[in-house]
């Protein structure tokens, strides 16, 4: 049966909310995966052009005796060249980790705001048909 519609606003408001921390909970896990694999790849360029006397041109001693403009540039190409697959790897743990935890079934619908008797559904304490992957 219909809800009254201060219930369905109050409904909705709630359904948007945990929804809203459903999004952040994925973003935060995506930023954390991406940062830890992607770590190489930032510490290299990161060398490169703090080393490079184009650039920043540190005054660090080990710019000084390890790294010149050819080494500076070989470590930026190295790490713009190790960041591809470094990607595909970030994205394929994400996604693997988002499927085992099923975080992508967390979001609620707001048809739970409107009618009555609905059933709140996240990860395994739903037996609907619904799946995120096949």
């Amino acid at each position: 049966e219909p809800r009254s519609p201060w219930c369905c606003l109050a409904w909705t408001l709630l359904i948007g909310a945990i929804n809203a921390l459903v999004f952040l909970l994925n973003l935060l896990l995506m930023f954390v995966i991406f940062t830890v694999v992607l770590l190489p790849t930032i510490v290299v360029v990161y060398f490169g052009f703090q080393c490079h006397s184009q650039v920043l041109h540190s005054s660090a001693r080990y710019c000084k005796s390890l790294l010149d403009d050819n080494s500076s540039s070989a470590l930026i190409i190295l790490g713009f060249v190790i960041m591809s697959p470094l990607l595909v790897v970030a994205m394929a743990i994400y996604c693997s980790l988002a499927r085992r935890l099923q975080l992508l079934v967390c979001f609620q619908p707001y048809s739970l705001a409107l009618y009555k008797g609905g059933r709140w559904c996240c990860a395994r304490g739903c037996n609907t048909q619904l799946k995120a992957w096949v």
